[in-house]
């Protein structure tokens, strides 16, 4: 006997919310044995206990059908719906890549109207209308549209149309603090009646019909989201989905893919979908499809045939292009601005310390990425390494600078270099907002430094400048003083906090980066807050990019206009591919991949030797 009277093997969730665990019944302990050799990533905690991915599971359900009980099989319910999800995504996905031929099961544009019914009263652009057809042809979808292209509303189009065709009855969006804005505003805007939104504090609203979290507040509360979206049928939304591009290695990435299988209907929105490379698109298509999803992207990208893989993965994604917007390119440039004298000293002396620290430290990402910071401020001046008497205390510079005393200590001249040199960037911007203001027009300063973007509302006190940084407690009031104060002529602000999310374009349409570093999808985001759908056709949008001469400036541009190469082939899409090989013109520490720290060495080696 077998022990018929319960299951012959139990399928649920592991400790882990990437795996499954397997429990053999009395009597099938040889049997489960067996299954593991099948499982790649099988491994046996006990003679009746396996644990195994998930991904791979899904990947293999086909091993189950060698179980000699098969009826006696008892599934998690959400997991079982998971796997029959997976099995027909399987069978979609298969079909789709196999064929350019448009089957019985595609959406028109034309029926995008009859689907959303009386209630959505938002104006769709024909690309949008493209999209959404797209979209709602799969049983899960990923939009990677540019950022302006009118993603917000897709999605909110994408969850009427279900709500009126497959009974989805409520929506939980994740994004971070910065997209909260343009949820609200769409939803006005798109509904006859809007719907019941509430954003997650310390506990989920029953009867929400639209719930939004960030990124930060996920993981601690993924035990009750996960039961907000069983209660009902649900919809999840990640939006600037590539915050969890680590997948199962980071926070978010491991609260998005237990939050996933809770969901009748998975949907990702970022722009920027592969900012470091193909291991992101893995990620964020294993969220969407566990399992196929995944392995079609590895099969896709193999051999790096990075042409091949965009037509391979297209029929996978909608993607609405900076052309589709029709939108005047804008006029993107990079300025070389030369170190002053006493600069380059201290910048020479400083690469020979930093090398000294990243001997032997190749692996250590926290350690370089903690020099990348320091050289990039570095690159803009030696002096905001220097202790003030705040980590964040603006650069007190000198007008006219004094005269260099005459046997000074470099470290000494590194805490004063303000009284004796204005740093070039500095000036560099200081030009362009007071040319920008006289003709009437605001910038957008984006620096990366807290400290930086201090001195620089200093520097720029004239033009009554509004700032915004991740310790800004007014944030949505000096938004709107630069949006409305007609003397407000600059913002300043750093991508990690206003990188994502916020609309500018009608404001303003210059900005300057004061500096950069290598996180690619963090700068495509930053460049959009300015140029997105909605401009004039007439309008002219001018990008400048402050390059330090000679300092890591110059790798982390290489180093981005490379990562910018690969997004536009795997995407298909000139627009971002230009981006990579910026016009020059006279005159932080994150995103770090391995490339990026061979280029960083080789480039301290070099001041080392």
């Amino acid at each position: 006997m077998t022990g018929s009277a319960g299951p012959s093997l139990v399928i649920g969730f592991g400790d882990d919310v990437t795996t499954a665990r397997l429990r053999a019944g009395d009597g099938h302990e040889p049997d489960l044995r067996r299954l593991a050799l099948r499982l790649r990533s099988g491994v046996q905690r006990s003679a009746s206990t396996m644990d195994v991915a998930i991904d791979d599971l899904l990947t293999n359900l086909v091993a189950l059908s060698t179980w000699p009980e098969p009826a006696s099989v008892s599934w998690d319910p959400q997991l079982a719906a998971l796997a029959t999800d997976s099995a027909v995504d399987a069978q979609t996905v298969e079909a789709r890549l196999a064929s350019d031929t448009p089957s019985a099961a595609e959406v028109s544009v034309d029926d995008i109207d009859v689907l959303t019914g009386a209630e959505w009263i938002g104006d769709l652009t024909a690309f949008q209308r493209r999209d959404i057809a797209k979209l709602l042809s799969l049983r899960h979808g990923a939009n990677f549209s540019v950022p302006g292209a009118g993603k917000t509303r897709v999605a909110l189009a994408v969850f009427q149309a279900l709500r009126q065709t497959k009974r989805i009855e409520r929506i939980l969006i994740v994004g971070p603090k910065s997209c909260y804005e343009a949820w609200q505003e769409e939803n006005k805007i798109c509904f006859a009646t809007p719907l019941r939104t509430d954003v997650f504090s310390r506990e989920a609203d029953p009867s929400s019909e639209a719930l939004i979290v960030n990124y930060e507040r996920l993981a601690p509360a993924v035990d009750e989201l996960g039961q907000w979206l069983t209660a009902r049928p649900s919809m999840l939304v990640l939006d600037e989905a590539h915050r969890m591009k680590l997948g199962a290695d980071g926070t978010y990435g491991s609260a998005c893919l237990a939050l996933g299988p809770r969901a009748r209907h998975r949907l990702i929105l970022t722009g920027t979908p592969a900012p470091n490379g193909v291991k992101d698109l893995e990620n964020l298509f294993g969220f969407v499809w566990p399992g196929h999803g995944r392995q079609k992207v590895i099969q896709a990208v193999a051999g790096g045939d990075l042409p091949k893989a965009s037509k391979v993965l297209r029929p996978l994604f909608a993607r609405t292009t900076k052309s589709d917007l029709g939108l005047t390119p804008p006029e993107t440039k990079m300025v070389p601005v030369p170190m002053p004298p006493l600069h380059r000293e201290v910048y020479e002396a400083l690469c020979g310390r930093f090398s000294a620290r990243a001997n032997g430290a190749e692996g250590d990402f926290a350690a370089l990425g903690k020099i990348v910071v320091y050289m990039l401020m570095a690159a803009t001046s030696p002096a905001l390494l220097s202790v003030g008497t705040t980590r964040h205390e603006p650069l007190a510079y000198q007008v006219p600078p004094l005269a260099v005393p005459p046997d000074t200590p470099l470290f000494r001249l590194m805490q004063d270099l303000p009284a004796y040199e204005l740093s070039p960037k500095y000036q560099e911007t200081l030009a362009i907002v007071a040319k920008n203001a006289a003709a009437g027009r605001k910038t957008l300063v984006w620096s990366t430094f807290i400290r930086s973007l201090n001195t620089l509302q200093r520097l720029l006190s004239t033009f009554n400048p509004a700032m915004v940084h991740g310790g800004t407690e007014d944030r949505e009031d000096q938004i709107t003083r630069f949006r409305n104060d007609p003397d407000c002529m600059v913002l300043l602000s750093n991508p990690a906090t206003l990188g994502e999310g916020i609309s500018l374009h009608h404001h303003c349409h210059d900005a300057v980066y004061v500096d950069r570093d290598f996180a690619a999808g963090r700068f495509l985001q930053s460049l959009d807050r300015i140029h997105r759908l909605g401009l004039p056709p007439e309008t002219e949008t001018r990008i400048t990019v402050l390059v330090t001469e000679s300092s890591i400036d110059e790798i982390v541009a290489a180093r981005l206009g490379d990562k910018l190469e690969f997004m536009g082939r795997i995407l298909d899409d000139p627009a971002v591919h230009e981006l990579a090989d910026l016009d020059e013109e006279p005159s932080v520490g994150g995103g770090l991949d391995q490339r990026d720290i061979r280029a960083l060495l080789g480039h301290l080696r070099g001041h080392s030797v």
